[in-house]
């Protein structure tokens, strides 16, 4: 195991100080620019003729993007003029194909629909607008690969005895989520056929030295677009501090125009105009979180008060703190919060009971973890039968569903702790995955996770020795707020990061958990199932419970 520095638990930008300096410098870059997927399909889907008559768009469903991919397929024209390009907002047959007033069997008066406004052109609507409207996408999707069609009348009892009738050519995109893609795929099956083109907008570039005057010349095209003051260095840095919590991973940034639109449209109101820097960012982060901040502060409060119990000292048996992440429906963002992970061990046929999944408030995931968990115990214990125990493992005070594998490495310490009755350090909080191997794998959620677990020891006071357990493989995915590396570095809180269970125990228990040594978590669970395979030999199993109460 080791015990992570400050450094490791945010983005670390020195190798990119001499881009920052030149950031000023730089050409500006567009939303296009940073989409070679999006600018490579719409070049071939121009080019494509006959049958092929559908863009579809892996991309967030809103104006925004939707307008975006308006300017791109403009700006990416090879004519010398830009195609028409028509948005839906509705699908509604009449606005497709158009309505034409007839008086006296004759055509007096006639409207376009959108097929006919898009002729020559594209016409881009939302995957939704298809699934709300399925009679019309037939159609549609008619009218797309040649057939004539007519529009609607709009007087019933007045009928042209010629209704008009058009051709078009017409390209069409849709944009939509990867949930909404499905539907449309199950919805019609020639959606993944040659009638289609498919390709995504992406949302995140991967930050290295060839990469990085790329994203740094999309910040400044996004300024200038929102007609926002420029980053200095220090602004800079925090932005890519901010951009990898939003990514989850150090080495990701995201570009989403939302994100980038509410981070620096925010931070340019804490600096009154002027040049963005480090404190401007930090205050329109921090203002956010304050504004957000109702639900994860009442769960302090709860488990301050006692009405949640959560132990940062001392030792315990069988019991660890886990690390959760709450997802509220209607609140904005996701917290972390500590929960009191238990086990117990009783006379049994080797059971491993997950009171969760037998409440029916365990998930499938949850449920796969703690049976690996279990299939791991049982390989290191080598063992020729079952144990004679059986344990009982439980989320404390827990009233909501739980789902995830996350918590499958506090489950198995607080396993081995009530099957070796070695207690616990209650100082550490740990999460991450196992194998049936051993090894520890990488779970999502890591800041919440850590913060969550670091306001309650800030609360209840720190030790100098308090601090979390975490998966090796997770360190790309840290960024941590202000408050938590400044405490880190004065000494107050700790990260450790581990490979392996035994790394994990050592840790947690202060004990090898295995080896040469005789006080080792295994050797102590053997010795014990060896004392009770020898008390179950001398007496009978009347006498021992006899015993039991008598004690």
């Amino acid at each position: 195991m080791i015990q992570e520095d400050w450094r490791s638990v945010t983005p670390q930008t020195d190798c990119y100080l001499k881009h920052f300096k030149d950031f000023n410098n730089l050409s500006s870059l567009s939303f296009l620019d940073m989409q070679p997927r999006l600018h490579s399909a719409l070049m071939r889907f121009e080019q494509l003729q006959n049958w092929t008559k559908v863009l579809l768009i892996n991309s967030p469903d809103n104006a925004i993007y939707r307008n975006a991919v308006i300017e791109a397929i403009q700006k990416n024209s090879s004519a010398d003029v830009p195609p028409v390009v028509v948005k839906a907002e509705t699908l509604e047959i009449d606005a497709i194909l158009g309505r034409y007033k007839a008086h006296n069997g004759k055509v007096v008066s006639e409207s376009k629909g959108l097929l006919e406004q898009a002729d020559g052109g594209y016409l881009v609507v939302s995957a939704n607008l298809i699934m709300a409207n399925p009679s019309s996408w037939m159609v549609l999707k008619s009218a797309l690969l040649g057939e004539a069609f007519s529009p609607i009348s709009v007087d019933r009892k007045h009928i042209a005895a010629e209704t008009p009738s058009h051709c078009v050519n017409v390209k069409l995109i849709v944009i939509g989520d990867r949930e909404q893609m499905s539907e449309l795929d199950y919805f019609d099956s020639d959606i993944q056929s040659g009638f289609c083109v498919f390709t995504e907008i992406e949302l995140d570039i991967k930050l290295n030295s060839s990469s990085i005057n790329n994203y740094l010349g999309f910040v400044k095209g996004l300024c200038e677009y929102f007609h926002l003051p420029f980053l200095d260095e220090s602004g800079l840095q925090r932005l890519i501090a901010a951009g990898a919590r939003e990514c989850e991973d150090q080495q990701f940034m995201p570009l989403c125009l939302q994100w980038h639109n509410w981070l620096l449209s925010e931070a340019a109101l804490e600096s009154g105009g002027n040049t963005l820097s480090r404190q401007h960012l930090d205050k329109a982060i921090d203002s956010k979180y304050f504004r957000e901040s109702y639900l994860p502060e009442r769960a302090i409060d709860d488990i301050l008060d006692g009405q949640v119990i959560i132990e940062t000292e001392g030792k315990q048996v069988g019991q660890v703190n886990g690390l959760t992440v709450i997802d509220v429906p209607g609140h904005p963002i996701s917290y972390g919060e500590p929960a009191r992970i238990s086990c117990v061990i009783h006379f049994g046929d080797g059971d491993i009971a997950d009171v969760e999944r037998k409440a029916e408030l365990g998930g499938n995931l949850h449920a796969k973890g703690m049976m690996i968990m279990q299939a791991f115990v049982s390989s290191a214990l080598d063992l020729d039968e079952p144990l004679p125990y059986s344990a009982s493992v439980v989320f404390e005070q827990s009233y909501c569903e739980v789902d995830g594998d996350s918590a499958s490495l506090a489950e198995l310490c607080s396993l081995v702790s009530a099957l070796s009755e070695v207690p616990i350090n209650q100082q550490f909080a740990v999460t991450g995955a196992v194998d049936q191997f051993g090894r520890v794998l990488s779970v999502g959620g890591l800041n919440e996770k850590i913060e969550g677990f670091y306001r309650v020891c800030r609360h209840k006071g720190f030790t100098g020795e308090q601090g979390v357990i975490l998966p090796k493989t997770n360190l790309n995915h840290l960024s941590l707020n202000n408050e938590v590396i400044e405490s880190i570095q004065k000494g107050e809180f700790h990260i450790w990061s581990v490979k392996n269970v035994d790394e994990a125990i050592a840790l947690i228990t202060g004990k090898q958990f295995r080896g040469d040594a005789e006080d080792t978590i295994i050797n102590k669970i053997s010795q014990r199932i060896e004392n009770f395979a020898r008390t179950e030999m001398n007496e009978g199993l009347i006498q021992r419970i006899k015993n039991r109460f008598a004690n």
